[in-house]
């Protein structure tokens, strides 16, 4: 009786395993969606609030010109909404029976290679939108 216990609680620790493997695996997945929406967000932001200074002082000193000065904000906008398409392109693909750590580590790669662009990027548009 004591080797068939000992035989299921081995299974049971394998099968344990196995869900704490595939719980890892995920993990890497949702910091990429977490990564490109975070960074996303933060570089249009940033651009946001940059650029409104720069409407705020163009307003003063060319009003004619004001309509002008938006460009820069829409375009730190769109880049929040960049982060969320690919938040939501990663977020399909996570399976929780079949996803492997070649695919979570995929994941966070992609995740950060968005993110941190439209950090970037966001820091420009807010720093020529200032200009």
């Amino acid at each position: 009786y004591k080797s068939k216990m000992v035989l299921g609680t081995i299974i049971q620790a394998a099968a344990v395993g196995d869900e704490v493997e595939a719980g890892q695996a995920a993990f890497f997945g949702f910091m990429g969606i977490a990564s490109a929406l975070v960074f996303a967000n933060l570089g249009a932001s940033y651009g946001t609030a940059k650029s409104g200074v720069g409407i705020a002082s163009m307003g003063v000193l060319k009003p004619e010109l004001i309509f002008k000065s938006i460009v820069p904000v829409i375009m730190a906008g769109i880049l929040g909404i960049y982060g969320l398409i690919i938040s939501l392109l990663i977020y399909q693909k996570i399976n929780r029976d079949s996803y492997t750590f070649f695919e979570g580590y995929k994941h966070l790669a992609s995740g950060l290679c968005c993110g941190l662009s439209s950090l970037g990027a966001g820091l420009a548009i807010g720093i020529v939108g200032d200009a």
